[in-house]
């Protein structure tokens, strides 16, 4: 995958969730993109008051006319060649899918080199935290348009029918699941105490572990996409951008964690967005050959 170097950064759209208090969805993915030089359109899909994990509270999700209104005004934006990037993630219900995959198409109309990067946000260890119908049409709407997926391992699964329970398992998976490169969150590690992060691509699999942090906070997935997203549109190639997104939130995570926070000290420690000393390995998996 070539680089979109050039004199400025390109913009980034984030089409995802919008919390009040805490460090998840767009508040995460936007200021990590916007420390890092990158100017961000940001379409929220719910306002919540709080990451659900910290408790009940009120969810306020656009009409559906007033949020295909909004597509329809940036499909219609002169702006949306300055374009680099879109990065979709949590939903506030199934009819949004298929506008933000209108407002995908037309940024790839507009720019076609143009990457729509596709977290599926829909569950975890514990199960979806979506209807299924939510989780369903992100998968035909959104996965199927985009260039890059990130799915956690228990999304990978969900939304494949395939069992990931081991590094050959989750690399089956990615490639079932449709888009040219799939970068598995919390795939499943050689080392023990560790943690995985595995790129299926067309020509390479690459994994890059670290250690594990137990009781991480929520969030890393969606800080983890937008730094890779960033990491790839500044030339970093996918290897270098593989590491360095790894690096910056495995440093978030433990240092929010040493301090004792239940959300990423993103105001804090921006230097670990910025340039992250933990030390993360990386090793290219050779596939077994597929058998037609």
């Amino acid at each position: 995958m070539s680089s979109r170097q050039s004199a400025s950064p390109p913009a980034i759209l984030v089409v995802t969730s919008q919390v009040v208090s805490g460090a998840v969805g767009g508040r995460g993915a936007v200021f990590v993109l916007e420390r890092l030089g990158f100017p961000v359109w940001f379409v929220p899909t719910i306002l919540l008051p709080w990451h659900p994990g910290h408790g009940r509270g009120t969810r306020v999700v656009p009409a559906d006319e007033s949020f295909s209104a909004l597509v329809d005004d940036l499909a219609k934006s002169e702006s949306l060649g300055g374009i680099g990037a879109v990065i979709t993630g949590y939903l506030g219900d199934a009819g949004q899918a298929a506008q933000v995959g209108r407002l995908v198409d037309a940024v790839k109309s507009a720019n076609p080199q143009a990457w729509h990067v596709c977290d599926p946000v829909i569950g975890d260890a514990g199960g979806l935290y979506v209807p299924e119908p939510t989780a369903a049409a992100i998968r035909e709407e959104l996965v199927a348009r985009a260039d890059i997926a990130t799915p956690n391992r228990f999304e990978l699964a969900w939304l494949t029918g395939c069992e990931v329970d081991t590094e050959a398992d989750a690399i089956a998976a990615a490639r079932a699941l449709g888009p040219e490169r799939v970068l598995v969150t919390s795939s499943p590690a050689l080392r023990r105490n560790s943690a995985c992060n595995l790129l299926v691509g067309p020509n390479a699999v690459i994994a890059a572990e670290h250690g594990l942090v137990p009781d991480a906070p929520h969030g890393t997935g969606d800080v983890f996409s937008a730094l890779f997203t960033a990491r790839l549109l500044e030339g970093h190639g996918e290897e270098g951008a593989l590491k360095r997104a790894a690096a910056s939130t495995f440093e978030l995570v433990a240092r929010s964690v040493k301090q004792g926070s239940s959300e990423l000290l993103l105001h804090s420690e921006q230097g670990s967005i910025l340039g992250p000393m933990a030390l993360v390995s990386s090793r290219r998996v050779l596939e077994k050959p597929r058998i037609a």
